[in-house]
C-alpha cells in the first residue's frame, strides 16, 4: 500500500516506528521512509539495522515548526508517534508535556496542511478517555486537534484521523520489560500496584496492522479503537513468576484501576465494526458530508447501544495465564 509514497514518522525511533518501519520495509516499496525524531544516538543505533535506499533520517522535534515544515516537504503519509508518555513524570513535569503532546499536536497538522500531504494518522492511547492524568488530557487534546483539523483543511486534499489503542507488549517503559528486569535481578517478589487493575493488551505487530487498516478505512476524522484483550495486572505477575509472591505497592500519580477506550459519554458516536469500533466525530464538517457507518473499503458498521463503554474492566476478552504468555512472547519476537 505505501510503493511508490513518500511516509514520515515522528518519535520514528520508538518501539512502535522500529516495528513500522520493519514492515514497511518487508511489505512494500516506498519511496521515501522518513524517521524523524530528535534523539541522535537512537538514530545512529536504527540506521545500522535498516539503511535501505529509501531510508531518510532527520533529526528534529516536533516542537519546532519550521523544522517539520521541511522534513513534510514531498510527503504523502504521516504517521505521528511521537508524544512524552510517561505518566508520572507527565505528573511531575507537565508544561513538557504540554509541549510536545499538544503545540508538537498542531505543529504537525499545520506543516503537513502547507505540504499537501494526503493522509495523516496520530497514535493515540486509551489514557485519552475520560482522563485523570495530564498525559491523558494532553492526549485527548491532541485527538481533538487531529479530528477538527480535517475542517480546518477546507478544499485541501489532507486527511487526518486517529488511532486509539491500549498497553503494548513490551515496549520500552512498560511493565512486561520491568517484570523481566526484576526477575532476571533475582527479585523475590513482583510489586503490583493493585489487585483489581486491568489494562487492554496489544503487540506492536498488531498496533501497526491496525494503522495500516485504519488508512485503508478512513474518510477523515474518525477515531479507530481496535477489538482487543484485557489482562489482570495480577496475572500478569502471577504468569511470569509463578514461584513469587505479589506486594500491592499503591497506585502511582494518575494511575486508573481501568482505562477505557470508547467512553459511554461517546456512545451516540460510536459505530461497532467486526474487529473495532470507530468514534465518529462530534462536530460537523461543512465542506463535506460524511456516512461514517460505511468506511473507506465500504465495511458497515452499527451504532452501539445507548450507554456503551468499551472498558478494560468490562472487556467481554480476558487472557488468561497461558494466554499471556504466548501474547507476551509474540510481542518480543514476533
Amino acid at each position: 500500500m505505501f510503493d511508490g509514497k513518500s511516509i514520515l514518522i515522528t518519535g520514528g525511533t520508538g518501539s512502535f516506528g522500529h516495528r513500522f518501519v520493519r514492515t514497511v520495509l518487508a511489505s512494500s516499496k516506498p519511496r521515501r521512509l522518513i524517521v524523524f525524531s530528535r534523539d541522535e544516538l537512537k538514530q545512529y543505533e536504527m540506521q545500522q539495522k535498516f539503511d535501505a535506499p529509501c531510508m531518510r533520517y532527520f533529526l528534529g522535534d516536533v516542537r519546532d515548526q519550521e523544522r517539520l515544515r521541511q522534513a513534510m516537504r514531498g510527503v504523502d503519509v504521516v504517521i505521528h508517534a511521537a508524544a512524552l508518555k510517561q505518566v508520572p513524570a507527565a505528573e511531575y513535569n507537565p508544561m513538557e508535556c504540554i509541549k510536545t503532546n499538544i503545540h508538537g499536536a498542531q505543529h504537525v497538522i499545520e506543516a503537513a496542511l502547507e505540504n499537501d500531504v494526503q493522509d495523516v494518522i496520530a497514535l493515540s492511547t486509551d489514557k485519552a478517555a475520560n482522563p485523570i492524568n495530564l498525559y491523558g488530557a494532553t492526549k485527548l487534546a491532541s485527538d481533538k486537534l487531529f479530528v477538527a483539523a480535517n475542517n480546518i483543511a477546507g478544499g485541501r486534499l489532507t486527511r487526518f484521523c486517529v488511532v486509539r489503542y491500549g498497553n503494548v507488549v513490551g515496549s520500552r517503559g512498560s511493565v512486561v520489560p520491568y517484570f523481566k528486569s526484576l526477575l532476571e535481578q533475582g527479585a523475590s517478589e513482583l510489586p503490583i500496584t493493585d489487585e483489581r487493575m486491568t489494562r487492554f493488551w496489544i503487540t506492536l505487530d498488531e498496533g501497526v496492522r491496525f494503522v495500516f487498516d485504519s488508512l485503508k478505512r478512513m474518510h477523515g476524522g474518525e477515531i479507530f479503537v481496535p477489538k482487543i484483550p484485557s489482562i489482570r495486572i495480577v496475572e500478569l505477575a502471577r504468569a511470569m513468576a509463578p514461584h513469587l509472591p505479589t506486594r500491592v505497592i499503591g497506585i502511582r500519580p494518575g494511575e486508573k484501576l481501568h482505562e477505557v477506550m470508547c467512553p459511554a459519554d461517546d456512545s451516540h458516536l460510536t459505530l461497532e465494526f467486526s474487529d473495532h469500533y470507530v468514534l465518529r466525530p462530534s462536530i460537523r464538517f461543512h465542506h463535506r458530508d460524511i456516512d461514517y457507518a460505511t468506511n473507506a473499503v465500504g465495511a458497515i458498521g452499527s451504532p452501539v447501544e445507548p450507554g456503551f463503554e468499551y472498558s478494560s474492566g468490562g472487556n467481554a476478552h480476558f487472557l488468561d495465564a497461558a494466554g499471556i504468555l504466548s501474547m507476551n512472547e509474540r510481542g518480543q519476537t514476533a
